[in-house]
C-alpha cells in the first residue's frame, strides 16, 4: 500500500482497466438478464453484425432496452475516485470494457472504450460517428450525413478492437509506472 501511495504522490504515470465489476457496483445489470422478449435470445445473437444485418430492429430495440436500462444510473464513488486520481497525476490512461458511458459521466477525461459506447452511433455507409442520447429510439436512425442507417458505437461478437483505440491501451499499460484492474477477471477477449 506504501508503494501505491508513493506512486500517487509523485504524480507518476498510471493506468487503469476497468471491468463489469465496477459498473455493477453502480446496479447496471449485465446484458445477459432474463426480462420479458429478451430471455429468449442470447446475446451472441444480438450483438453481431449478421443479426444486425437481417433484422436491424430487433437489434435496436435490443440496444434500446439496454440504454433505457442504463439511462438513469449514476457513477459510483469508484468512478469518481478514478476522476479524483487522474486529476493529480500527469500521465492518466482509463481504458475501459464497459460501454455505458460511466466514466465520462463521472467526469474522468482520458478514457479509451475499447468495446466502445452504447451512448455513440457509426454510421453504416459512410462511418460517420456520432452521439445519440434519444431513449427511447422511435424508428432507426440514420446518418445526418448520408442517410445510412445508424448502428451502435459497440464491438459485437466475431468482430476486432478499433486499431486506434487498442494501439493506445496497449501503449498506456507497457509505459506506465503503476497499474490498477478494477472490475474485471482478464477473461474478456481481448
Amino acid at each position: 500500500m506504501d508503494i501505491i501511495k508513493l506512486k500517487l504522490r509523485t504524480k507518476q504515470s498510471i493506468t487503469v482497466l476497468t471491468g463489469a465489476g465496477i459498473s455493477a457496483e453502480s446496479g447496471v445489470p449485465t446484458f445477459r438478464g432474463s426480462d420479458g422478449l429478451w430471455k429468449n435470445f442470447q446475446p451472441e445473437q444480438l450483438a453481431t453484425l449478421e443479426a444486425f444485418q437481417a433484422d436491424p430492429c430487433l437489434v435496436w430495440k435490443w440496444y434500446d432496452w439496454r440504454r433505457k436500462l442504463i439511462e438513469p444510473i449514476k457513477p459510483n464513488p469508484a468512478h469518481y475516485a478514478l476522476v479524483e486520481i487522474e486529476a493529480q497525476t500527469e500521465q492518466f490512461t482509463l481504458i475501459t470494457q464497459n460501454i455505458d458511458g460511466l466514466h465520462h459521466k463521472a467526469g474522468s477525461q482520458n478514457v479509451l472504450e475499447i468495446h466502445g459506447n452504447i451512448w455513440k452511433v457509426q454510421c453504416t455507409k459512410c462511418q460517420c460517428l456520432s452521439r445519440n442520447f434519444e431513449v427511447p429510439i422511435q424508428i432507426l436512425p440514420t446518418c445526418h450525413q448520408c442517410g445510412g442507417l445508424l448502428r451502435p458505437k459497440v464491438v459485437w461478437f466475431g468482430e476486432t478492437l478499433p486499431v486506434k483505440e487498442l494501439e493506445a491501451a496497449q501503449f498506456a499499460a507497457t509505459h506506465c509506472s503503476l497499474m490498477f484492474i478494477i472490475g474485471t477477471s482478464g477473461l474478456v477477449q481481448p
